[in-house]
This record gives C-alpha cells, structure tokens and sequence, in this order.
C-alpha cells in the first residue's frame, strides 16, 4: 500500500471505545496516530503513540501541535476521550465539578480542532451521546458537556468548509463508566440508570464496528450536524 496508507487519529485510545477504534482500523491498515494518557499495549508498526493528558488544556497546543502537524493529511479524526463526570442532583453540583468535565470534553477538542482547521483533514467525529440531547437527572455535567460539544461541531463545520464534521451517538458501550453507573448508582433516585441497566449494551468492538459502517454513509449527512448511531 505504500504512500496510500490513510491516517486516523484518535484521543483516548487505550481504553473503551478508543482503543476498540485503534485496534479496528489497525486491522484494516490504516496507519493510526493515538494521543492518551496511557499507552495501550499495541505492539503496531503502523501504530504511533503520544502520551498527553488533555486535561490540560493551556498547553494542548503547544504539546500537540508538532505531533499533529506532521501527520498533515488524515482521513478521520476520532475526538473520543472524554470523562462522565459524578452522577448527582445539579442543585448538589459545583460549577468547579462541571468545569472539570467541560474542560476535557470540550474546551480540550476546541483546542485540537484549531489545530486539526491548519492541516488537511477529510472528517471529524466528535465522540457525542445520547444525553445531549435529553436532560436525565444526575448527568448535568455530561449533558452540559456533549450538547456544548455537538454545537462546536457545527460551529468549525461552517469553517472548516474542506472537512466533514459530525457529532456521533455510539450507544451505550460496556466500559468502566457504564459500568460504574449499572452497578453503583441508585435507579430508584436517578431511573436513566435503570434505563441503562435494562438497554442495549454493546461491546466496545462491537460499537467501533457500527461506527465504522456508519461512516461509510457519511455523505447522506450534512457537515456539523449529529446523529445517533442506532437510529440510521
């Protein structure tokens, strides 16, 4: 394949999800470039790993604009770390707690699309869920955090008119966070829990699969808008 290898990149790539992608598109070869706290245990000559946490967003551009730029020409870009935040009443919950999930599910994507905006990209999924589009009680700082990012998208996607932007409901994926939320949340107080615990749960192979074939129908969707996976 030489030259005509395509290039992936995705962010929180050692685990869940993330890591389910990398492996995917590893097998079908792709080169893929990674960015994650952890490095997950791939050994992959196509696989080229940086260690960073997004978290950390005063410095995102400085620490990850070289590792970006030279890649220069990818074909998906997959936006996917992200973090739940605590399950609580919003009354009991802190701006300083919601700050927290906002900063790495979307002040840190704002800071790699404007990197991702000087280089050519072809698409760019941001990682979004169902509860962006409905408030359940308990998940205010996620919901804040994922509706904020779906309007991002679409935000660069009126700039970013070479690219095609879009905001992606995966469904519910078993993952430490889904699993924390089915085993140790109250669902008698917060009922989306019970919700989780009776619905579908996919494997994360499983979901990186359904994402894949979802964009292979890409162009039947207009850039910077979001849709769900289970429901095209």
């Amino acid at each position: 394949m030489g030259a005509k290898m395509k290039n992936i990149l995705i962010t929180g790539c050692s685990s869940g999800l993330g890591l389910a992608l990398t492996n995917l598109y590893l097998e079908k070869g792709y080169k893929v470039f990674g960015i994650s706290r952890n490095k997950p245990k791939i050994e992959n000559e196509n696989f080229f790993f940086k260690a960073f946490d997004l978290s950390k967003i005063d410095i995102i551009k400085k620490e990850l604009t070289p590792f970006i730029k030279e890649i220069n020409n990818l074909d998906t870009v997959f936006l996917n770390a992200g973090m739940l935040g605590e399950i609580k009443e919003i009354t009991k919950l802190s701006t300083k707690e919601i700050q927290e999930v906002l900063n790495l599910n979307l002040f840190a994507n704002k800071e790699l699309l404007d990197i991702l905006a000087t280089i050519k990209v072809d698409t760019i999924v941001g990682i979004s869920s169902g509860a962006s589009k409905k408030g359940s009680k308990g998940w205010g700082s996620y919901s804040l955090s994922k509706s904020s990012l779906n309007m991002l998208l679409n935000l660069y996607a009126k700039e970013m008119i070479n690219t095609k932007l879009f905001a992606i409901a995966p469904g519910v994926i078993e993952t430490p966070m889904t699993d924390y939320i089915r085993f140790n949340i109250d669902d008698e107080i917060f009922t989306s829990a019970k919700i989780l615990k009776d619905g579908e749960i996919q494997k994360p192979f499983e979901a990186a699969k359904r994402l894949f074939q979802a964009l292979e129908r890409k162009n039947k969707f207009e850039s910077g808008s979001f849709f769900d996976v289970r429901k095209i």
